[in-house]
């Protein structure tokens, strides 16, 4: 597995934190409509300019290589980075740094063939094309439980032929192609797609309690949808511990960025105690207003921990399976711990659209389940300490 080491010295990296920071304040945040929160067409509009003012000041993709106009960022140095990106709702999207684009160019980095890289890998890392990652299905298909996979692909005339039903498949709105993972008969499997291929059909967008999601979560049928013998990606039938090195550095990333918006969050919090008064005082100066603030505070600094603890361990090429599923719970909580504290301590402005915190709080949500709901993870993390007899 390729890691990437940082060429920074201390001072550069701080100027690159520093700019990253300014850009989502003074050019990111100004354009974030609240109005417009759920109108994926004018979030697109904004994003390609954004994408340019980000590509100006030299900010891009943290992880994409540098002749792709990317940054070449270390795990490690991506936690800061993302962060700031995080704290805006179109942060991510401005620097080329959002789900699903960036776990799939961490899987296909290490799976693709070289023809696989040319058509799909590096016009994905340049911005060219939209991915998808199509895994989830309805009942009785797939969701928290792989072993439940019920899509197939079958060898036909030199391919193979699919057929299979696909839901909240997140970015599959904007995507030009999908990653599918489908059962052969050696097990499951990974088939690159792309969105115009006969057969392949978007049912509709799901609407789901997220703001600014510009890619929506699509249902798909594959009704005998046929692809060549190359779509194969890695291996056949090693489609599970595929899916599981993608999700590592998705679960990562999803932390850092989460991080930002749930600071975010409390910032403005803390800017409304700070004015509003109640019961003959400042908000800020009622002791329970400050305990959420303070827990608040070390929930953060401990996500903020936990993340580069596990960034580290990804750097030094770990296996970091057990330590991302702790990670991934204990952020997705806290960070709407965080949020949740926030909306209420700005009370019934808290919950209105006025600002952005209650849309914070909604995008926050989902991360206990997406990725791997927080019950599995707790389950395959206990499974793992008790078989391994790993020291708590």
């Amino acid at each position: 597995m390729k890691h990437l080491a940082s060429t920074r010295t201390p001072d550069e990296y701080a100027a690159l934190i520093g700019n990253v920071r300014d850009f989502i304040d003074t050019e990111v945040i100004p354009r974030e409509n609240l109005k417009s929160a759920h109108d994926g067409n004018e979030i697109r509009r904004v994003a390609k300019e954004l994408q340019a003012l980000a590509q100006a000041r030299g900010l891009g993709a943290p992880r994409g290589r540098r002749e792709d106009g990317g940054l070449a960022l270390s795990w490690t140095e991506c936690c800061a980075y993302l962060e700031q990106a995080g704290r805006s709702f179109l942060g991510p999207l401005a620097l080329r740094c959002a789900p699903p684009t960036q776990p799939d160019v961490f899987a296909l980095e290490r799976l693709a063939t070289p023809a696989q890289r040319e058509r799909y890998l590096l016009p994905l890392m340049r911005g060219e094309r939209a991915s998808c990652f199509a895994m989830t299905e309805p009942a009785p298909g797939v969701g928290s439980d792989p072993r439940m996979l019920s899509t197939t692909a079958r060898r036909t005339n030199g391919g193979w032929t699919i057929n299979g039903h696909k839901w909240f498949i997140s970015g599959a709105m904007r995507a030009d192609f999908a990653i599918v993972v489908a059962r052969t008969e050696s097990g499951p499997s990974w088939f690159l797609v792309d969105m115009d291929t006969p057969g392949f059909r978007i049912v509709r967008d799901i609407p789901t309690m997220e703001p600014f999601d510009i890619g929506g979560h699509a249902e798909i049928l594959l009704e005998d949808l046929h692809v060549p013998a190359d779509a194969l990606i890695g291996e056949e039938g090693k489609g599970l511990a595929q899916s599981q090195l993608r999700l590592e550095g998705a679960r990562l990333f999803h932390c850092m960025r989460y991080i930002g918006l749930a600071s975010r969050a409390m910032s403005i919090a803390q800017e409304y105690a700070s004015r509003r008064e109640s019961q003959g005082a400042k908000l800020a100066d009622h002791q329970m207003v400050q305990a959420m603030v303070a827990d608040a505070h070390i929930q953060l600094y401990a996500a903020r921990q936990i993340t580069v603890d596990v960034a580290r361990r990804l750097d030094a090429g770990e296996s970091i399976r057990h330590h991302s599923s702790m990670a991934k719970v204990f952020v997705a909580e806290a960070v709407y711990q965080v949020a949740d504290s926030a909306v209420q301590i700005c009370g019934a402005l808290g919950i209105s659209e006025d600002i952005p915190v209650s849309m914070i709080l909604r995008m926050l949500r989902p991360f206990r389940i997406y990725d791997g709901a927080s019950e599995v993870h707790r389950a395959a993390i206990a499974r793992r300490a008790l078989t391994h007899g790993l020291a708590a």
